[in-house]
C-alpha cells in the first residue's frame, strides 16, 4: 500500500479569555500568524486577536487507506484541545476538515508536470 498524506485544520473562537490569557497569545502572535501557516504532524496554531477571536490548528497525518482520514482527524482534534486545556483556555464551535491529498484536485501546473512526465 501507499502512503497517504491528510491535511487536517480544526478551527474554533477562543471562548472567555482572561486578560492574562489575551497577553500571553499577543506577546506570541507572531509565532502564530497566518502567514506562517503551515501542515505539520505536531500541528501549527494560527490566529490573530487583533481581528476575531478564532483559531485554526493544521495538522499533516499520514495514513495506508482512505479511512485513516477519521483517525487523523481524531487525533488533531485531540491534539488541539490539549493544547487548549493545558493553557486553560475556552473554546467554542471547534469543527475540523481533512484533505486527503491523494484525492485533492491537481492544480494547473501540477496537471501540466503530470502530462509532461507521461
Amino acid at each position: 500500500m501507499t502512503t497517504r498524506m491528510f491535511r487536517v485544520t480544526v478551527r474554533g473562537v477562543f471562548d472567555s479569555l482572561t486578560e492574562i490569557q489575551r497577553g500571553l497569545l499577543l506577546a506570541d502572535a507572531a509565532d502564530h500568524d497566518i502567514l506562517r501557516a503551515s501542515y505539520t504532524p505536531e500541528g501549527h496554531l494560527t490566529y490573530d486577536l487583533s481581528v476575531r477571536d478564532a483559531f485554526a490548528f493544521r495538522f499533516l497525518a499520514t495514513g495506508e487507506a482512505e479511512t485513516d482520514a477519521i483517525v487523523a482527524t481524531e487525533r488533531a482534534e485531540a491534539a488541539a484541545a490539549e493544547w487548549l486545556t493545558d493553557r486553560d483556555h475556552g473554546c467554542k464551535n471547534l469543527r475540523s476538515q481533512v484533505v486527503d491529498l491523494a484525492l485533492a484536485p491537481l492544480g494547473k501546473r501540477q496537471r501540466k508536470a503530470a502530462i509532461a512526465g507521461r
